[in-house]
């Protein structure tokens, strides 16, 4: 009777995790297949999955509406910086809230936590201003720099840093290490696969922000794929073949970092702590 009960409650529960995993793939499924459709095909009632010819011209129409191959070069080059540039400074800043004691550090991390309350949307004017008058706005600079700050990724490596055993600090201290060599060559070996975490979380905030690269931006030679993907959509109606095959390019680039960083990601969020 027990082993009934078990394999019924777990036939329901793939049965569940089945459904689910349907309901997150189709709306990806969608726009792949939208983005091989004809343009009277992509909005037919009823809707059908699947085109009945692959066209590929719908790639090709995009630079019609922006330049494509531009604004993809825009948005990987400010991903990759600000990525890079992020978990650097986070890393070290977790490091210095983990391992390095100085009076008031706790009260100063809480500090610093609390800005994960403050919505992006209300530091846009200030920010703006304080970019104006220091000449970074119409920049790569002006892109890259607002994004290399994460308080939520300075937990997360925090939370990391905090499981390394002190004991492996002090023998490097004892060898003569300094602090930055302990953190080049002990802390971050170990911290890797959190830093695999923060990597793809870093690179799909930075890739997917619409809001600031739209207000820092001025001319055409900066502008990033998000942007562009909106002149996709127009004022009295919308070729939705195009914007599926806009927002397929756009995805490619994330999927590309996250299949060759789940592993690393799965571990990085297991060791942090985080459920």
């Amino acid at each position: 009777m027990t082993d009934n009960r078990s394999m019924l409650k777990n036939a329901l529960t793939h049965l569940i995790l089945i459904a689910t995993a349907i309901i997150l793939v189709f709306p990806f499924v969608w726009m792949v297949s939208g983005a091989f459709k004809a343009k009277l095909e992509a909005v037919k009632m009823p809707p059908q999955l699947l085109p009945s010819h692959w066209n590929f011209d719908n790639f090709k129409l995009i630079e019609h509406y922006f330049p494509l191959y531009r604004f993809l070069y825009n948005s990987v080059a400010v991903a990759i910086a600000t990525t890079i540039l992020q978990l650097f400074i986070c890393a070290m800043a977790a490091y210095v809230f983990a391992k390095i004691p100085f009076k008031g550090r706790n009260v100063l991390f809480v500090l610093f936590l609390t800005t994960m309350m403050i919505p992006s949307q209300v530091t846009l004017v200030p920010l703006f201003i304080l970019f104006s008058q220091t000449n970074l706005i119409d920049t790569y600079a002006g892109l890259i720099l607002p994004g290399i700050f994460s308080a939520y990724g300075t937990f997360l490596m925090r939370q990391n840093i905090m499981t390394i055993p002190n004991e492996l600090l002090e023998a490097a201290f004892m060898d003569g290490a300094s602090y930055y060599k302990v953190f080049r060559t002990v802390i971050l070996p170990l911290v890797k696969p959190t830093l695999a975490a923060l990597t793809i979380f870093a690179f799909m905030s930075s890739w997917n922000n619409f809001l600031w690269p739209l207000i820092a931006t001025n001319s055409k030679e900066l502008m990033t794929l998000p942007l562009g993907l909106s002149k996709l959509q127009g004022k009295w109606s919308t070729e939705w073949n195009v914007l599926m095959a806009g927002n397929v390019v756009s995805f490619i680039p994330i999927f590309i970092v996250y299949l060759f960083a789940q592993r690393y990601f799965i571990k990085g969020m297991t060791m942090t702590g985080i459920k």
